[in-house]
């Protein structure tokens, strides 16, 4: 059994952020945390309805989507709520992917005339991407189809929000409100001993009672280790392979900086040497020949002698 020294799950993990977010128990988790993200943009919202979370294609029988977290709110609108552990390639065409299935599923087989309910994709990122210098601290981003003339929004029904946490650098003590608190949760939650003063609120209290990793019972224990465990050899085996990536690029510019030192060196050998050829009365063609310098970067020289 492995030696778990967090108080409180990791949300990073698979077990971990179904436990805290993807309950029928816990729901009313997920709906604060949803409603803070769309705080002042969308009517709160009431009530959810978990929904399947895995969802099959009807072009390949093989392919399919799972999602962590899939619901529904009181108006029909649809959320697919996921956590990214790791950093991927093709991050963004895995998400437009999977908003093709709460599109389909609202596909009715009678009579339609294809109104949509609104549908949110929300993502988590335990990496940041590449990003130009100006976004170097932005985490949040929202995503809509857009006119790109005009930079009016061309269909709003379709969002998609994503959060890249190692750039959410708020200090427990600069918390502003509940919406950043969250994301410091997300962040954070393994390194936190007890309730900090600041989370005092009822959500909270609860989100930590549900965190804690004492209150699991043995098949929780069980899953939620080989979880861990999964994630931490992931994050190992990413943490590697960009630290070979990093020091093969470290050798590569020794390497090139020796190589630099080289020819810069020879440069100056042959720069002597032609001089030297120049002071002694040789023409340009036979100290070309012993150089290999141009007859432009002679003439150069001979002015310079």
């Amino acid at each position: 059994m492995e030696d778990l020294k967090e108080k409180y799950v990791n949300p990073f993990t698979d077990f971990g952020f179904k436990r805290l977010f993807g309950q029928e128990a816990n729901k009313e988790l997920l709906i604060d945390f949803l409603n803070q993200v769309l705080k002042n943009e969308e009517e709160p919202i009431v009530d959810i309805t978990y929904q399947k979370n895995e969802r099959l294609s009807e072009i390949e029988p093989d392919r399919k989507a799972i999602f962590d977290i899939y619901c529904k709110n009181e108006k029909g609108e649809r959320f697919v709520v996921e956590m990214q552990k790791n950093q991927q390639h093709f991050f963004k065409d895995r998400i437009i992917y999977y908003s093709t299935f709460p599109i389909r599923d609202q596909a009715k087989k009678s009579l339609w005339d294809y109104k949509l309910k609104a549908i949110y994709m929300i993502n988590i990122l335990g990496f940041a991407q590449d990003c130009p210098p100006d976004e170097k601290d932005k985490f949040r981003y929202d995503v809509e189809l857009m006119e790109k003339e005009t930079k009016r929004p061309f269909y709003e029904k379709l969002r998609f929000i994503y959060f890249e946490m190692p750039k959410f650098r708020k200090k427990l003590e600069d918390l502003e409100n509940r919406y950043e608190k969250w994301l410091y949760l997300l962040k954070n939650l393994t390194e936190l001993r007890d309730l900090p003063a600041k989370f005092e609120e009822r959500i909270f209290e609860r989100f930590f009672e549900v965190a804690e990793i004492a209150k699991f019972n043995r098949d929780e224990l069980d899953i939620y280790e080989g979880t861990l465990k999964h994630y931490r050899d992931n994050r190992n085996t990413f943490d590697t392979a960009q630290e070979r990536a990093k020091e093969k690029g470290r050798e590569e510019g020794r390497e090139e900086g020796r190589e630099e030192g080289r020819e810069e060196g020879m440069e100056k050998r042959e720069n002597e040497i032609a001089l030297n050829s120049i002071k002694a009365g040789l023409d340009n063609e036979t100290i070309s020949k012993i150089t290999g310098l141009t007859i432009g970067q002679i003439e150069t020289l001979r002015k310079d002698a």
